[in-house]
């Protein structure tokens, strides 16, 4: 399984609603922040963006990138959000 970093900048609300929920149809994921998640995925990075930006404006982006093996944050989304980060980048 490979962790993955996915930024995305959607148009409005109920696109950046419809990734949120294509983001946790993965088996593992942790929002970063309101556009940035980490996935847990065995698919490669183009795989993920053809199925999270289906649909996708043409102004609308997506960036994937495979997690390196050094990572720092501060103030994650709490306690539970803060060790899947550090358990999974």
């Amino acid at each position: 399984m490979t962790c993955y970093i996915v930024s995305f900048e959607t148009a409005d609300e109920p696109s950046r609603l419809r990734v949120v929920e294509r983001l946790k149809t993965y088996p593992g994921f942790c929002p970063i922040h309101k556009h940035c998640w980490a996935i847990n995925a065995d698919k490669s990075s183009k795989e993920i963006v053809d199925f999270v930006a289906q649909g996708f404006q043409a102004n609308e982006r997506i960036f994937v990138i495979r997690s390196g093996t050094l990572a720092t944050w501060r103030n994650s989304y709490g306690e539970k959000h803060d060790q899947w980060l550090k358990a999974n980048l």
